[in-house]
């Protein structure tokens, strides 16, 4: 709904592993058109250990801005491989510039800015994660 944050998706558990660790989060799937077209817009706070994941089947070029989306955000643009691809660092809050991903990927996350240089994550690094398929028992 326009003007509103998404609400009631998917969470699952994602795990970056960096040179620093395994660090563990909680994200939302935006899995449908809708809810990635939303996506983080009309938050005012993202919580530790929390973020939003753009699967994208099949693998593309991907390009995200930051309208009506009120907190920084790092965008995490990972490839087919499930390696990070390229960082965005602390995108500016309701800033209509592109920030795009350096080739096709896989899925996109979106992280509390400044949460990628806390854990030194670096492109190359590994991001594990599990959606359920439509259908499937859980």
């Amino acid at each position: 709904m326009a003007g509103r944050p998404s609400a009631g998706l998917e969470r699952v558990p994602l795990v970056l592993v960096t040179a620093s660790g395994r660090h563990r989060y909680t994200v939302e799937v935006a899995a449908t058109p809708e809810a990635q077209a939303t996506g983080m817009m009309f938050r005012t706070h993202v919580p530790p250990g929390t973020g939003m994941l753009f699967p994208f089947d099949p693998p593309r070029p991907a390009s995200f801005w930051m309208r009506n989306t009120f907190v920084p955000l790092d965008l995490v643009f990972i490839g087919p491989d499930r390696r990070v691809l390229n960082i965005e660092a602390e995108a500016t809050p309701l800033s209509e510039t592109l920030r795009h991903s350096a080739g096709p990927v896989s899925a996109v996350l979106e992280l509390a800015g400044g949460e990628a240089r806390r854990i030194g994550l670096r492109p190359g690094d590994r991001v594990d994660w599990r959606v359920a398929r439509p259908g499937a028992r859980r």
